[in-house]
């Protein structure tokens, strides 16, 4: 019911085709990540045959020998991201990592040498651990958060609608948003690589054995790798809501609609959009799977499943008999000593005290309070 002279904010209709919309933005959002995570995996998988030759390797007894002294510059790793044209130098360290987003982001020598940091880091007892098998299984419990649509996500579509006035092109200036987020998260990722390669080049001539890389939050954004997690969100998320609105309108006003836009304007938006797809599959997402591994911290997910069921069920077992044992030693501590008695009993017993006191004292005040 409205009153007189005044009109709602939203008709049933509009309230109506909102319902829509924020149905149509749920369905594209769940679909564009499952082929994000799809492409994303595929591309992952194809790295399978390198740790399948590392282990190979490992086991072989002939090339499974004593370490032997190399020269650092003579890696693969260090060749690539730090020897060469302009490598020394901090901006072209950036500009390198941005174009190096676009094609090999990740080699078989950036695998293997940031394979080996993790391991010698976190489980240096297991050289044969499956890192690659490690990797997915994190991908995967990372990309169950990216599906879901956290509250400051609704708040920028609140605020983008809001701005959505004539003549300002909202539309076409909010694709560029996830697209510049994209360029520098994966030129982030990339630089990560490439300090990995300076610390170990700055600090060693020769290296015994293989070459080994120290992983540490330091090479991320405020020390935490998991802003690069949010940020994809974000960036899958505003990608899939211009995406959706695109549709939207197409199908609830027609592509002639005064609210599509002009034709100038549609077009570098769905350009943009496919864009900012494919380079967080083909590129993007892999190096997060990989670069995120090298913080100072690893994800639970290094155990298997069955064995972190087993961990938080000894974790409980270990808190209930950590409780029972102190509620015992309480109790045996109390027997063997008798006289003994609880601040409450001792409290108590003072209160009563002064009670008697000031009844036997006239005028008198017992001071009882505790504090």
């Amino acid at each position: 019911m409205t009153l007189q002279g005044k009109v709602p904010m939203l008709s049933t209709t509009a309230l109506h085709h909102l319902h829509i919309f924020i149905f149509v933005l749920a369905c594209v959002h769940v679909v564009f990540c499952a082929l994000t995570i799809l492409f994303g995996s595929a591309q992952i998988r194809q790295w399978k045959h390198w740790e399948d030759s590392i282990s190979k390797k490992e086991q072989d007894p002939e090339q499974a020998q004593g370490p032997k002294f190399t020269h650092v510059q003579d890696h693969d790793f260090i060749r690539s991201r730090y020897l060469g044209f302009g490598k020394n130098s901090y901006i072209m360290g950036w500009v390198h990592s941005f174009f190096k987003q676009f094609y090999a982001s990740v080699t078989r020598s950036d695998y293997t040498t940031l394979r080996l940091g993790f391991i010698m880091t976190h489980c240096r007892g297991n050289r044969k651990f499956n890192f690659h098998k490690y990797m997915m299984r994190a991908l995967e419990a990372d990309f169950k958060k990216v599906v879901g649509i956290s509250w400051y996500l609704w708040l920028f579509v609140v605020i983008f609608l809001f701005l959505n006035i004539s003549g300002w092109h909202a539309y076409f200036w909010i694709a560029f948003v996830p697209f510049i987020l994209l360029l520098a998260v994966g030129t982030k990722l990339e630089h990560v690589i490439i300090q990995l390669a300076h610390e170990v080049a700055e600090k060693h001539v020769a290296v015994q054995g293989d070459l080994v890389v120290r992983p540490s939050d330091d090479h991320f954004w405020f020390n935490k790798p998991k802003i690069v997690l949010i940020l994809i969100h974000i960036i899958l998320f505003q990608n899939s809501f211009e995406l959706a609105f695109f549709f939207w309108i197409w199908v609830q006003y027609g592509f002639d609609s005064c609210i599509m836009g002009q034709v100038g304007y549609i077009i570098p938006r769905l350009v943009i959009g496919a864009f900012v797809q494919f380079l967080c599959s083909y590129s993007t997402l892999p190096l997060y799977a990989i670069v995120t591994q090298m913080g100072s911290s690893f994800n639970r997910a290094i155990f298997e499943e069955y064995i972190q069921e087993g961990l938080v069920g000894w974790a409980k077992q270990a808190k209930k008999k950590t409780v029972l044992r102190k509620a015992a030693n309480e109790s045996s501590h109390n027997q063997a000593n008798p006289r003994e008695e609880s601040p409450l009993i001792q409290m108590a017993k003072a209160g009563s005290k002064e009670t008697v006191m000031g009844e036997n004292k006239s005028g008198e005040i017992a001071h009882g309070t505790v504090s």
